[in-house]
């Protein structure tokens, strides 16, 4: 595809570094030309310092133990797993990733299910996906949304109900490609298609 074909010829692009990690939403500080734009990436969460995570309260006492044991040794799917999905997919026009454009963002991600739920089986959670795309005219909008749709249909369990959109605001024809993204039949139907599944099959070929 000639460079004055693409949509967005100069996308602004994040080195892997600069992306979301568990590490980094623990607190680890990063220094440098990399942490540039953190404050966007990482905001600060109301409860970092508060007195809350220095309360023995919250610790729990001796006979909990072996119950903290028990459900220690198995951890809920949360929202940082789910970016870490999407993130490694690529671009269909750019030899980089979707979370290197910030089409997927980390507080775009929502779970309606609580972590505790998200260890029942039976608890059925919906994990919704706003996509960002980077010019409000993308003409792969919906092409992106598949590849998101299809890698988290894989990747997760049966009891996630997943809901992939374009962020209010972000695309011009939002409401329509809303509409393709969340009709079953029509995303099936897309899916059978040869060189659609030809190109999401190459996006996620990066994925980890």
């Amino acid at each position: 595809m000639a460079k004055s074909d693409l949509d967005n010829a100069n996308p602004t692009v994040l080195s892997v570094s600069q992306l979301p990690s568990r590490n980094l939403a623990k607190g680890h500080e990063r220094k440098g030309p990399d942490s540039k734009y953190d404050h966007i990436l990482f905001p600060k969460q109301w409860w970092a310092g508060s007195s809350l995570n220095n309360d023995p309260s919250v610790w729990t006492s001796d006979e909990d133990e072996d119950d903290d044991l028990t459900l220690a040794t198995e951890e809920p799917i949360d929202e940082q797993e789910i970016y870490d999905l999407l993130s490694t997919i690529s671009d269909p026009e750019h030899p980089v990733t979707l979370g290197q454009i910030a089409v997927v963002r980390l507080d775009d991600i929502h779970l309606s299910a609580s972590p505790a739920e998200r260890l029942d089986p039976n608890t059925l959670t919906n994990v919704e996906v706003d996509l960002t795309p980077t010019v409000n005219h993308c003409s792969l909008a919906t092409v992106i949304g598949l590849a998101v749709r299809v890698r988290l249909e894989n990747a997760l369990p049966p009891n996630y109900r997943i809901i992939v959109r374009m962020k209010d605001g972000s695309h011009a024809q939002d409401d329509q490609v809303n509409k393709q993204l969340g009709d079953k039949e029509r995303v099936a139907a897309a899916l059978e298609n040869d060189t659609l599944k030809g190109i999401i099959e190459k996006m996620l070929e990066t994925c980890v």
